[in-house]
C-alpha cells in the first residue's frame, strides 16, 4: 500500500492520466449500457406452441400437449413442466432452472422436438416462441386509417378494409421492423387475415353430383410447380420449369374438377362454388377507445438487448415507413415502454444527483474546508464510472434496483478520512512557516497521513463488503433484482477505494498545501458545547439507560411482529392493465361488443387518455387467452392532472365501482401491463395469489375450484378473485356411425372432410410476388350456423353416389371443458387472488385457515400456494439464511479487531438498536416488511456498526493510556463526536432524497432508504448516549497490562494530533 502510495505521489502526472483514461473508459460504458425500468425477472423458459384450428380442448390435451409434455421430460436442468390446452391451441412451457444458458435450452427443446412431431396427428407442427421475455413487448401501435370502407359498402380504391391493413402490417410493416437491431418478432393481432376462399354451394354440389373430397383434390392437384432439370442447347444450358399455380380469383374459379363422360363437358369450381376474398376463421380481435375493431402490432425485444435503443430505432424505423404506406393510412404508437424507463432513470437519477449534492453540502459543513469538500466529491463520479465499466462488462443493465440503491455518502467515506487526516497533518506541518508548502513537502505528509489511517479504513470497508455479499446468495426473482444492486455497490466501493488510495492523495497534495490553518466549523463548535451536558446526564444513571434501551427493544420487536409482509412494493408503471372474464360459451364478435362498451366506460374518466382491448389470442399465441378473456391497456395523464382520485388504488376503486354498475355480469381484474406479463410467464397466473388445485378429474377440479373462491372472498382484503373456466364451452359433436357409413360405402376421412368445410379446410397457397396467402374452402356463414343444413351436407359414398351427413353421423350440441391445464404431469386449476388495502403475507395466513375450515378437499387432490406470495415465501427463506450470516460475519470482524469478547458485544448492541429506528420509521410511514426493507436492513446494519468502532476504538485507546472506564467513555465520546455524526449524516442523507421522492419506480426505493435512516437514527443515539454509559458501567475496574486496543482494532498508534482523526478511518 505504502509502494503504490508513493508511486502516485510521486508521479501525479501518470494518475491524472490514469483518472482521464477511467473517465473515458466509464463514460463510453454509461452509454453502451443497458437502460430499463426494472431487472428482467423472467425465469429461464421456452414455449412451444402448437396451432390446431380443428382440435378442441381435450383433443389437442390428448393429441398434442401430452406428447410434447412427454417428450420433454428427461430435459437435463428441467424444473417445471406447465401447459394450457384450448380450442386449437397448445401451449406448453418448459422452465429451466436459473443459470441455464436461454440458447442452449432452445436447443435441447428443439431435438426434443423433432422426436415429439412422430407422434402428432399429420400435418401439425409445433413451433418455439420468440426468444424474448416478460419485458420483451417494448413497442405497441396501431394501422390505422381515415378512410375505412363501412361494413356493409363494397370494397374500392378510395377506401381502406380491416383485412387491407393487416396486410399491410403483415407483409410490409412488420417485414421491415424485424430487420432493426434487437426486435426479435412483430406479432399482429386484429384485423383480418387474407384468404383466397372457396365458398361452396351444397345445392350445386348435389346437383352436379360433385363430393368435398372431389373439390379438394381438384384444387390441391391444379395449383403447383415442377422442374424439369436443363436442356443443352447450341452449347447453352436452358433450365426447364413446369409453372402451375393459381394466381388470381379468376384463376381458382377456371379450375376443373371432373368432366362428363357422357358429355365431356367439364365441371368448373366456379359451377359449385364462389370464390372471393374472405377472412381466416380467429381466435382474436382488438378495439379501442370505443372505435371498434383495430388493426396493431406489437413490438418484441430480443432478449438482453437495451431496450431504449430497441424503441427509439423502431420508431425511427416506423417514421421511415410513413411516406411509403397507402394514402390515408398511418401508424400510431399507443405503448411505448421507453417512457416508462425515461421517468424511472429520471426518478433514480435525481436521486442519486440530489443524495450526492446533501453529501457534499454535509462535508462542507462539518469539515469546514470548500476544497476538501470538492475533493471527496470528486470520488462521487469515479466511483460511479467505475461501476458503470464493471456493469457494461458483466453485462448488467442499468435500473432502478441496480443503481437506486447506491448510497454516496457510504461510497465516499473512505475519502473522507484521507481528506480529514490530511488536513490537520498539513495544518500541523505549515504552523510555524511564512511560506506555503512545496508539493514534495504537502506529498509526504500526505503520505505519512494517508498510511496512518488508510489500514483502519479497510476494515471499515470490508465490514461493508461483507454486509452486502450475502445478498450474492440471493436466486431466483429476488436474485435477479437486488444481486445487481449488490454488485454495484460493490463496484462503487471498489472504485472509491481506487480513488482515496490514488487521486484524492495526490488532490490533497496539490491543492491543499496552502491550507495552513484548520479552523472548527461552526456545527460542530455547536455540537461540543451542547453534548457533553446531555453525555453527563446520561452517564450518571446507567441502569435507567439500560432500561430504557430494552423497553424500547421489546416494544419494537412487538410491533415489528403485528406489520404485515409483502413482496416487492409495486411499482407504478404509468398505466393499468384490466383483465375482462366473460363466460367460456361468448362468441367472439358478442366479447368484441363486450369491449368496446367497457372501453366507452372508462373513456368518461378525465385521467384516462386511451384504452385498448385485446380479445383472444394473436397468431403468434405467446398468450394462450380464449375468446371470453380480454386483456386490457389503459394508459393515464400523469397523476397530479388527476381528478377522480388521488392514488392509483382510488382510481382503480372507482373503475371497478362504474364497471359493476354499467356492465355486470363480466369479472375485472386489475394489474399493470409489465406486471401482468411477468406474473403471468413466471408462475403460469396473473395475480398477487394464485391457489392451485391439482387432480385428475375436470368435474372435481371445477367443484374444488368454486368451494376455494367461496371461502377466499369472505377474507378482508381479497379482490378480484377468479378461477379458471373448465366447462361451458358448448360443443357441436359430430360422431361418425361407422356400421351406416360402411353401408353407403362412406369412409370416415370423406365425412371428416365435410366437417373440415364448416371452419375452412386450407388447400394450398395463393403467391402475389413474395406475399402468400392461404387458400381454404368453406361453407356460406348462413349455412354455417343452421344445424339442418349442415345435415344435407354432400359426403361421398360407393360408386360416387351423394350421401347427407347426417345419414352417416350424428350432430349434438354438448357441453365440453373451456380449457385443460397442466403441470408435472397433472390436470390443475388456478383460483387467483388479488389483495388491496393490507399486506401479503397477513392475507395468505388468514386464507390459509379459511380454507383449511371451509373446504373439503377430495381424494387424491392437493392444494398449492404460488404467485408473488410464492416468491415472497422463497425470498424470506434465503434471507433468514443470509442475514444471520451477515451478522456473523461482522461479529467476527469485531472479534477478531477487538480480541476480546465483552468490547465486541457492547459495538454489536448497534445492530438491534439499529433495527429499532428502522422498523419504527416504517411503522410510522405505513410500509410493511418487503425485501426493498430487508435489503435496507442488511446495508444499514454494517453501516451502524461501524459507529460503535469509531467510538470505542478510541476508548480502548485512553483506557491503555491510564485513563479510568467513566473518563475514557466521556473523553472518547466527545472527541469522537464529529466521527460519528458526519458518519451518521453523510449516509443518511444520501437515502433522503430516495426515501421523499414520489417519481416514477421511487415505491421500491422509499422502504430501503426509510430503514437506513431511521436505524441510523437510533443506531447514533445508541453510540453517542448508551455506548457510553453502558462502558463505564460495565469495564469498572483497571485495566489489564498490556492490552494493547489499539493494535486489535488494527491501527497503528498516532501522534496526539494525529489520534481524533483515526477512528473515522472506520466510519464507513
Amino acid at each position: 500500500m505504502k509502494k503504490i502510495l508513493e508511486l502516485c505521489l510521486r508521479w501525479r502526472l501518470l494518475v491524472f492520466v490514469g483518472v482521464a483514461l477511467v473517465v473515458v473508459m466509464g463514460v463510453r460504458s454509461a452509454l453502451r449500457l443497458p437502460i430499463d425500468a426494472v431487472p428482467d425477472v423472467t425465469n429461464v423458459q421456452v414455449q412451444v406452441l402448437t396451432n390446431v384450428p380443428a382440435l378442441g380442448p381435450v383433443d389437442v390435451e390428448r393429441t398434442v400437449t401430452f406428447p410434447i409434455e412427454s417428450a420433454m421430460s428427461g430435459i437435463p436442468d428441467v424444473e417445471e413442466i406447465r401447459s394450457i390446452s384450448r380450442f386449437g391451441l397448445s401451449a406448453v412451457t418448459i422452465v429451466f432452472e436459473e443459470g441455464t444458458d436461454l440458447l442452449r435450452a432452445r436447443q435441447l427443446v428443439s431435438e426434443r422436438l423433432v422426436q415429439a412431431r412422430e407422434e402428432l396427428p399429420a400435418g401439425v407442427q409445433p413451433e418455439m416462441g420468440p426468444l424474448s421475455t416478460g419485458l420483451g413487448e417494448v413497442l405497441q401501435f396501431e394501422v390505422r386509417s381515415d378512410r375505412m370502407c363501412a361494413s356493409d359498402a363494397e370494397d374500392t380504391d378510395a377506401c381502406h378494409t380491416p383485412m387491407e391493413l393487416r396486410s399491410q402490417l403483415d407483409w410490409f410493416i412488420a417485414v421491415e421492423l424485424r430487420s432493426v437491431p434487437g426486435v426479435v418478432e412483430v406479432n399482429s393481432f386484429g384485423g383480418e387475415l387474407k384468404t383466397y376462399e372457396v365458398e361452396v354451394i351444397p345445392d350445386r354440389l348435389r346437383a352436379l353430383n360433385v363430393s368435398l373430397s372431389q373439390l379438394y383434390e381438384a384444387l390441391e392437384q391444379n395449383n403447383a410447380t415442377a422442374g424439369g432439370g436443363y436442356l443443352v442447347r447450341a452449347g447453352e444450358q436452358l433450365l426447364v420449369r413446369g409453372e402451375g399455380r393459381v394466381q388470381t380469383l379468376e384463376d381458382i374459379a377456371e379450375v376443373i374438377i371432373d368432366t362428363r363422360e357422357e358429355t365431356g363437358v367439364p365441371v368448373r369450381v366456379r359451377d359449385v362454388a364462389r370464390v372471393h376474398f374472405a377472412p381466416m376463421l380467429r381466435q382474436g380481435a382488438v378495439t379501442r377507445d370505443g372505435r371498434g375493431e383495430v388493426v396493431t402490432g406489437i413490438v418484441m425485444m430480443l432478449i438482453g438487448a437495451n431496450g431504449r435503443e430497441v424503441v427509439d430505432a423502431a420508431k425511427e424505423r416506423l417514421e421511415r415507413l410513413e411516406p411509403s404506406l397507402p394514402e390515408g393510412v398511418e401508424i400510431e404508437i399507443f405503448y411505448d415502454r421507453s417512457e416508462l424507463v425515461d421517468r424511472t432513470i429520471r426518478t433514480v437519477a435525481t436521486n442519486l444527483a440530489e443524495g450526492a449534492l446533501f453529501v457534499v453540502g454535509v462535508l462542507f459543513l462539518l469539515l469546514g474546508s470548500f476544497r476538501g469538500g470538492m475533493i471527496v466529491a470528486a470520488a462521487i463520479p469515479f466511483a460511479m464510472l467505475v461501476a458503470f465499466t464493471a456493469m457494461e462488462a458483466l453485462g448488467l443493465s442499468g435500473n432502478l434496483m441496480s443503481l437506486g440503491a447506491i448510497d454516496f455518502g457510504i461510497v465516499v467515506d473512505g475519502s473522507i478520512i484521507v481528506v480529514e487526516n490530511a488536513v490537520v497533518h498539513l495544518a500541523a506541518a505549515a504552523r510555524g512557516q511564512k511560506r506555503p508548502l512545496t508539493y514534495q513537502e504537502a506529498s509526504k505528509v500526505v503520505l505519512g497521513s494517508t498510511l496512518d489511517v488508510r489500514r483502519a479504513a479497510l476494515f471499515g470497508e470490508a465490514i461493508i463488503v461483507l454486509v452486502y455479499v450475502p445478498l450474492l446468495t440471493l436466486a431466483g426473482i429476488e436474485g435477479k433484482m437486488f444481486k445487481p444492486m449488490a454488485l454495484t455497490v460493490l463496484f462503487a466501493l471498489g472504485g472509491a477505494f481506487v480513488a482515496s488510495l490514488t487521486f484524492v492523495p495526490v488532490l490533497v497534495a496539490t491543492f491543499m498545501r496552502k491550507h495552513t490553518e484548520e479552523k472548527e466549523p461552526f456545527l460542530v463548535r455547536l455540537l461540543h458545547r451542547v453534548y457533553p451536558r446531555l453525555l453527563g446526564g446520561a452517564m450518571r444513571h446507567p441502569r435507567t439507560v439500560a432500561l430504557v434501551s430494552l423497553v424500547a427493544l421489546l416494544l419494537t420487536a412487538g410491533l415489528g411482529s403485528r406489520m404485515g409482509a409483502e413482496f416487492i412494493p409495486r411499482l407504478d408503471e404509468g398505466a393499468l392493465a384490466v383483465q375482462i372474464l366473460r363466460l367460456p360459451s361468448v362468441s367472439l364478435e358478442e366479447s368484441v361488443a363486450s369491449s368496446t362498451r367497457f372501453e366507452r366506460v372508462l373513456r368518461e374518466f378525465p385521467e384516462v387518455t386511451s384504452v385498448i382491448s385485446k380479445t383472444g389470442r394473436a397468431e403468434i399465441a405467446t398468450d394462450p387467452m380464449g375468446v371470453e378473456i380480454s386483456d386490457v391497456i389503459i394508459t393515464l395523464r400523469p397523476p397530479d392532472e388527476w381528478e377522480t382520485a388521488d392514488t392509483r388504488e382510488g382510481l382503480i376503486e372507482a373503475m371497478s365501482e362504474r364497471l359493476e354498475e354499467r356492465l355486470p355480469g363480466q369479472g375485472y381484474s386489475f394489474s399493470q401491463p409489465i406486471e401482468l406479463r411477468m406474473a403471468e410467464l413466471i408462475s403460469g397466473s396473473r395475480s398477487d395469489v394464485a391457489i392451485t388445485i391439482y387432480g385428475d378429474d375436470l368435474a372435481d377440479l371445477e367443484r374444488m375450484s368454486l368451494a376455494v373462491q367461496a371461502a377466499v372472498r369472505q377474507v378482508p382484503g381479497a379482490a378480484d378473485v377468479r378461477g379458471e373456466q373448465l366447462a361451458g364451452l358448448p360443443t357441436l359433436e359430430v360422431t361418425v356411425d361407422r356400421a351406416v357409413a360402411a353401408r353407403y360405402g362412406v369412409r370416415v376421412r370423406d365425412a371428416l372432410d365435410a366437417i373440415e368445410a364448416i371452419g375452412g379446410r386450407g388447400v394450398g397457397q395463393v403467391y402475389e410476388g413474395q406475399v402468400r396467402y392461404r387458400m381454404q374452402v368453406r361453407l356460406p356463414a348462413e349455412l354455417r350456423d343452421d344445424i339442418d343444413q349442415l345435415r344435407m351436407l354432400p359426403v361421398s359414398g360407393a360408386e360416387n353416389v351423394l350421401v347427407p351427413l347426417g345419414q352417416v353421423a350424428s350432430l349434438d350440441v354438448v357441453d365440453s371443458p373451456a380449457s385443460v391445464s397442466r403441470e408435472a404431469v397433472r390436470r390443475r386449476t388456478i383460483v387467483e387472488v388479488n389483495v388491496r388495502g393490507r399486506d401479503l403475507a397477513g392475507f395468505v395466513a388468514e386464507a390459509q385457515e379459511r380454507i383449511r375450515e371451509d373446504v373439503q378437499l377430495s381424494p387424491g387432490t392437493v392444494l398449492d400456494w404460488g404467485g408473488q406470495f410464492e416468491n415472497l415465501q422463497a425470498a424470506t427463506e434465503r434471507l433468514a439464511i443470509a442475514v444471520p450470516l451477515a451478522l456473523t460475519l461482522i461479529f467476527v470482524l469485531l472479534y477478531m479487531a477487538f480480541g476480546d469478547l465483552k468490547t465486541s458485544l457492547l459495538i454489536y448492541l448497534n445492530v438491534p438498536f439499529a433495527a429499532v429506528g428502522g422498523v419504527v420509521l416504517l411503522a410510522l410511514r405505513g410500509m410493511p416488511f418487503s425485501i426493498s426493507a430487508a435489503v435496507g436492513f442488511i446495508a444499514l446494519f454494517g453501516i451502524a456498526v461501524l459507529n460503535g468502532v469509531v467510538l470505542l476504538t478510541t476508548v480502548k485507546k485512553l483506557r491503555a493510556n491510564g485513563a479510568s472506564a467513566e473518563e475514557a467513555a466521556r473523553e472518547g465520546a466527545e472527541s469522537r463526536l464529529r466521527a460519528v455524526v458526519m458518519t451518521a449524516s453523510v449516509a443518511a442523507l444520501g437515502f433522503f432524497p430516495m426515501a421523499l421522492s414520489s417519481g416514477a419506480g421511487a415505491e421500491v426505493q422509499r422502504p430501503l432508504a426509510t430503514v437506513v435512516i431511521g436505524g441510523l437514527v437510533s443506531a447514533t443515539f445508541l453510540t453517542l448516549f448508551v455506548l457510553p454509559s453502558l462502558y463505564a458501567w460495565l469495564f469498572k475496574g483497571p485495566v489489564a497490562p498490556g492490552s494493547d486496543p489499539d493494535e486489535s482494532s488494527g491501527e497503528r498508534t498516532a501522534a496526539p494530533q494525529e489520534d481524533p482523526m483515526e477512528p473515522e478511518a472506520t466510519h464507513e
